[in-house]
């Protein structure tokens, strides 16, 4: 298997975690009233605000008017639930990829770069306290195993915070260009892999790649060359399903969270999405024991970087964060339960297309960023109509997905009460 092709899964492995997380986690808030209740008595203000249009004195969020439009108005907030409604569509339904377009699409609509990673961070947070049902998960955790990878993630949110925000303090707009940036890799890379994977499926040649949360605990040979590094301290875990447990370097674990810390910090995806495939395919370690790590660590890291790193410098946009949150809970519940009656093959391709739209709109902001900051001569008439071609695209594509997802549960409302 290529390295490119060896990237890809592992990424779409990653993606397939974390929705199930985002499932689960969603699906325990709307289940609970007293959760419901609360999350509605934090919103309660803001759709009074969303009737009275109350504010017109708007004050800029994080002191300096390179965030505008960054300011609290009844489209924005609507805007947010319809970021987070589409995030929950395509994670509930396709099993994969909402967390992606979540950052992306909240600066497709305006909201600048650093506050929609701040945002985004905050929203995860506050969904992995609300919803995470630790009683049941925590059973198999391995403390020592847990200890080493937060004291990496820790750090490791620090230094992507530091990236994030000394970009910003020494130009927004390179701020601007190095989230998007890495946004139309990430997103082109993971895209064009599924859009290729979409058409092998088509032709019928393409094997069902499975669920990232169902996945084998086998051993992969990095992570047995990794196992045979004796680098104290050691961490012994997975005792109760190996005789003797297996054993692995608490710098390397370390390391590996420095490495999630920093994703979360810079990306804004709560670093979730990579901390379950690189448990079990690169530290070796038992499903069991990665589910109850991989909530430890989401409610840590996400906490610290969107609080440490950008709620105290105001780089959160509250209001936003709520409304996602709102959004996402309905989005996802509706997503998982059109899986039963729509073709694999379909979401499949959904999926591509979604995730190539996230690509085509970061990329075509490149442009205007290369222009304003003086590296680029194209006239401006250009770039801003490369960008808006590029808006136009990313939101017909979720529009169409939403519209798509909707009638299908609409349709099918009888037989989907049927089989609960």
């Amino acid at each position: 298997m290529s390295f490119g092709r060896s990237l890809y899964q592992f990424l779409l492995s990653s993606s397939q975690a974390y929705a199930k997380w985002d499932l689960e986690v969603s699906t325990s808030i709307i289940k609970n009233r007293k959760k419901m209740l609360f999350l509605l008595a934090l919103a309660a203000p803001i759709l009074l605000v969303c009737g009275a249009e109350a504010y017109e004195a708007h004050e800029m969020l994080g002191g300096k008017s390179a965030y505008a439009p960054a300011f609290y108005t009844t489209t924005i907030f609507l805007a947010s639930i319809a970021v987070g409604l589409a995030a929950g569509l395509i994670t509930g339904c396709i099993g994969a990829g909402g967390g992606f377009i979540i950052t992306p699409a909240l600066m497709a609509a305006g909201v600048k770069g650093i506050l929609a990673v701040g945002t985004d961070l905050f929203h995860i947070f506050a969904k992995a306290i609300m919803g995470t049902t630790v009683h049941k998960k925590l059973g198999n955790v391995s403390v020592k195993l847990a200890i080493a990878f937060l004291v990496g993630s820790g750090a490791g949110t620090f230094v992507g915070g530091a990236i994030n925000k000394g970009l910003y303090n020494a130009d927004p707009l390179l701020s601007e260009l190095f989230i998007s940036t890495i946004y139309a890799v990430l997103l082109g890379f993971l895209g064009f892999y599924a859009l290729f994977d979409f058409l092998k499926a088509t032709r019928g040649t393409q094997a069902d790649s499975g669920d990232a949360h169902g996945g084998s605990a086998g051993m992969t040979g990095l992570s047995v060359k990794l196992q045979s590094l004796n680098v104290p301290p050691m961490i012994t875990f997975d005792e109760d399903l190996v005789p003797g447990g297996r054993r692995i370097s608490g710098w390397i674990v370390a390391a590996g969270g420095v490495v999630v810390g920093m994703l979360a910090a810079i990306m804004g995806v709560g670093g979730g999405f990579v901390t379950f495939p690189m448990f079990v395919y690169i530290f070796g370690v038992s499903s069991m024991t990665t589910v109850g790590t991989d909530i430890l660590q989401i409610i840590f890291t996400a906490g610290l970087a969107s609080v440490g790193q950008y709620a105290i410098y105001g780089y959160v946009f509250y209001t936003l964060a709520v409304g996602m949150l709102l959004g996402s809970l309905l989005g996802i519940q509706v997503g998982a339960l059109t899986t039963k009656v729509v073709k694999g093959v379909h979401i499949r391709g959904f999926y591509a297309v979604s995730i190539i739209s996230g690509f085509i709109n970061r990329a075509a902001t490149l442009p205007k960023k290369l222009v304003e900051m003086e590296y680029l001569d194209w006239s401006m008439s250009v770039v801003n109509t490369i960008e808006s071609v590029g808006n136009v695209i990313f939101w017909a594509v979720v529009a169409f997905f939403g519209l798509w997802v909707f009638s299908k549960f609409f349709l099918n409302l009888g037989k989907l009460r049927g089989e609960a």
